[in-house]
């Protein structure tokens, strides 16, 4: 098993692993997934040491945290931290095609549906309905999801309904889940937040977040650095025409520039992944980077990619190359 390192977050008695594993593809992104496979997926991030989950009624419309329940029911519930997500209520659909995949990128039966409710009654029954899925009696981490058409209300009722849950013991640790940086800097300037998931914004090649980093850290916000291979680009060291990054088609200077990056790390005796996985620690205020993987042979070999040691020039070297960076 890997020793991972635990990081607490923000002044709560939250602690989570510094990988973390994404649940979406859990819930059947993209492609389907069979219920032994996804055990499978979450029993080889366990024996990996990873004890962090990220999750959220939208991934799978309640599949992932249902699947997460299974896979974790015979686990020590002290032993690991779970964070889901408020903000879409799932609820009976009246006009089912007997498919999510063309409203979602979830390939599960459309029988129910997302309805955005930021909302204090919307977040707690957001919660309730989380918990009976993930079959616990609290979330360790919550976190708004997406609300950037709802930001008045998020700040107004969805984030001050958490903090109630929180002071209740239903809630751990609150926070935003973005894929933005600029809404989540104001929030944490303006309310009380523990944590903020970024995703896709503070990674090798995306250094965008750097703001928002720098003043969770002088405030004690502990951030979760989502998506660090960009969906995709940053996953391999042979990236090809075609691959993804921020879950669009790469341009073809995007991808000669990440071959540049490839290459710096083989002369290094690394690797891509192991360089795109380690970077977003490279922040102070960063606790945990949370990577969704869609099986169980690609969680070992991303644990085995992040306990890699990065020589201290190289850094300095990818730092070099992409200079301004490409967004």
């Amino acid at each position: 098993m890997t020793a991972l390192r635990r990081a607490p977050i923000g002044r709560t008695g939250v602690r989570v692993t510094d990988l973390g594993l994404g649940a979406a593809p859990l819930g059947n992104r993209y492609t389907r997934m069979s219920d032994e496979a996804a055990t499978a997926l979450v029993d080889e991030a366990w024996q990996q040491g990873i004890r962090f989950f990220d999750t959220a009624p939208q991934y799978g419309l309640g599949l992932s945290e249902r699947r997460l329940r299974g896979a974790l029911a015979r686990r020590n519930r002290a032993d690991y931290v779970i964070a889901t997500k408020v903000g879409r209520l799932l609820v009976p659909n009246r006009n089912p095609t007997g498919s999510a995949l063309t409203s979602t990128v979830f390939d599960v039966p459309d029988d129910v549906e997302q309805q955005p409710d930021y909302s204090r009654d919307g977040v707690r029954r957001s919660v309730a309905a989380s918990l009976e899925r993930l079959g616990t009696d609290r979330l360790d981490i919550a976190l708004v999801h997406d609300p950037d058409r709802h930001l008045e209300q998020c700040a107004a009722e969805a984030l001050p309904a958490l903090a109630e849950l929180r002071e209740e013991g239903l809630v751990g640790a609150i926070g935003v889940a973005m894929n933005q940086w600029q809404a989540p800097l104001d929030l944490v300037r303006t309310t009380q937040l523990d944590c903020v998931l970024v995703a896709g914004r503070w990674t090798l090649l995306d250094r965008s977040a750097l703001p928002l980093l720098d003043e969770c850290a002088e405030r004690g916000v502990s951030v979760l650095a989502a998506a660090p291979f960009n969906s995709g680009l940053l996953s391999t060291d042979r990236p090809q025409p075609g691959a993804r990054f921020n879950y669009r088609a790469s341009e073809p200077a995007l991808i000669e520039l990440t071959a540049s990056l490839a290459a710096a790390c083989t002369r290094s005796g690394t690797t891509l992944p192991s360089a795109a996985l380690r970077f977003p620690l490279s922040h102070p205020a960063v606790a945990s980077v949370v990577v969704g993987q869609n099986s169980a042979a690609q969680v070992t070999a991303n644990v085995r990619a992040f306990a890699a040691t990065l020589p201290e020039t190289l850094t300095a070297e990818l730092s070099r190359l992409i200079g301004d960076g490409p967004v």
